[in-house]
């Protein structure tokens, strides 16, 4: 992995913008989850969110330093 500071200041700022659109999509999923007409639209949003938290999750273990061998 590259760690140079740009590298590491635009994985954090990635990071953020994702998070970001991952509490949207949450409020969003939850104002859905009260009317059965939007279940299409509930599990789209769901499967996007599902994508976000994979996402999120490569980009926080690329932040972790390696071990030292």
């Amino acid at each position: 992995m590259d760690t140079t500071p740009d590298n590491l200041a635009r994985i954090c700022a990635r990071l953020v913008a994702l998070r970001a659109e991952q509490r949207t999509l949450e409020a969003a999923i939850a104002g859905l989850a009260a009317n059965p007409e939007d279940e299409l639209e509930r599990k789209r949003l769901q499967h996007r969110r599902l994508q976000l938290l994979a996402c999120i999750a490569l980009l926080e273990n690329l932040l972790i330093p390696d071990e030292p061998g």
